[in-house]
């Protein structure tokens, strides 16, 4: 076994045909990512340090262990290059290079390096996709047959024989320039579902237009409080790989019933959607929705009308704020939440009271509710929870009731401005 400071890359079987050689030779006899680092690193004479899509490292190559310590230690600090297959991103590699290095060969050898990391993820990212179609179709409630969803489940690994909690975790970008987010979040929910129970199912849940990456994990939960230990794990892995991003995790109840799966996962969205946008519910039960329980049903069987009801109340609200930077729906919120109190949200929103009149009679206008009545109170307190409901007003990602924001198979924001 070689020392730390002993020679690893010279001490591969050299190739008659020079660096490029033994590239092909690593490539020719299956040899792998490994080696195909290290012939790398002969090729470019460089420490090479190989990454996937969420940034884990799949090989390092240099001249020695301790050279290899060091460089996976200020791997962060140095730039890297993008391993790039068909257009899309498969991974991404660092390059320490000791002299000047040929470009042609370079771009040779990040080729080569980003169809082997593509061989080597492909039955992983199969698997992924299969896990993402499962998960799609009980969000969609398009299963509800116990043995097509235990059979299904079973292909994947997941264990339906005893309890099974859900999750759904949204991420927002608040950041830009970042293209390996979506995998470093799906990533990071797997180390937290899994960390409590080994064998949680995780899929990422593709809607179109959306700039959100919304994740559902399907955890085994033998113990009473593993689901709730999950959903705090995977916030917390989100927090720490994505410092920069909004992150709401919702998870649902847990369930011995494969049929009731899909009502799991419907709670772990409502619960999602509820919290979103707001700090201090970053991950929220099912339980501790409140009243927003009561309108699971017509989240999951007709959202139709529950899209109709917010169309009727905050609706026009949201569209004014949009298009003139004002901030109705969230005076209206503030004035609710006082108790009708203008003085009380006027300190709320850090504004002026007149203002706030001015607001309200401009509610009043739009929509043709008087927040004044009980009646109008009443109905935009239900409008402003539709909302919160269906995922709608409080970022620019899609939600559920859109009949175009369903879910693909396989794979809210502060305003300012003028009053």
């Amino acid at each position: 076994m070689p020392s730390p400071s002993e020679p690893l890359v010279e001490a591969d079987a050299a190739s008659d045909t020079g660096p490029l050689g033994a590239i092909a030779e690593a490539v020719g006899s299956g040899a792998g990512l490994p080696a195909l680092a290290r012939a790398a690193a002969r090729a470019l004479d460089a420490g090479v340090v190989v990454a996937d899509r969420g940034g884990a490292v799949l090989a390092v190559a240099a001249r020695s262990r301790d050279e290899e310590r060091r460089l996976l230690a200020a791997r962060g600090e140095l730039p890297s290059d993008p391993l790039v297959v068909a257009g899309e991103p498969a991974g991404s590699v660092v390059l320490q290079h000791r002299g000047e290095p040929d470009a042609g060969i370079v771009a040779l050898v990040l080729t080569v390096l980003a169809l082997e990391v593509e061989r080597v993820r492909a039955p992983a990212r199969a698997s992924q996709e299969e896990a993402a179609a499962f998960c799609t179709d009980l969000l969609n409630g398009d299963l509800d047959d116990p043995e097509t969803i235990v059979g299904r489940g079973t292909e994947l690994g997941l264990d339906l024989s005893g309890p099974v909690g859900s999750l759904v975790v949204r991420v927002h970008p608040h950041v830009s320039g970042d293209d390996g987010w979506r995998a470093r979040a799906l990533a990071a929910v797997e180390r937290g579902a899994r960390s409590v129970s080994p064998s949680a199912l995780v899929g990422a849940i593709e809607r179109p237009n959306a700039s959100a990456c919304e994740i559902t994990a399907l955890v085994p939960a033998p113990a009473e409080d593993a689901i709730q230990r999950a959903a705090r794990a995977a916030f917390t892995e989100l927090d720490g790989v994505l410092p920069g991003h909004g992150v709401s995790v919702g998870h649902g109840r847990t369930t011995e019933e494969p049929g009731e799966l899909p009502r799991a996962v419907q709670e772990a969205l409502l619960a999602c959607n509820v919290g979103e946008g707001d700090p201090d519910q970053a991950v929220l039960g099912f339980e501790e929705t409140g009243a927003y329980r009561l309108l699971l049903s017509a989240m999951s069987e007709n959202p139709d009308e529950l899209r109709r009801f917010y169309a009727e109340t905050i609706e026009p609200l949201a569209a004014y704020d949009a298009q003139y930077e004002t901030d109705l729906v969230g005076t209206v919120t503030a004035y609710l939440d006082a108790d009708g109190s203008v003085a009380a949200a006027a300190q709320r929103l850090f504004t002026h009271r007149h203002t706030v009149r001015y607001r309200l009679e401009r509610v009043r206008e739009l929509c043709g509710l008087d927040v004044t009545s009980s009646d109008g109170r009443e109905r935009l307190s239900l409008g402003l929870k539709a909302m919160r409901v269906l995922g709608l007003g409080q970022h620019d990602g899609a939600a559920l009731g859109d009949r175009d924001a369903r879910p693909r198979r396989g794979s809210g924001g502060r305003r300012t401005g003028r009053s």
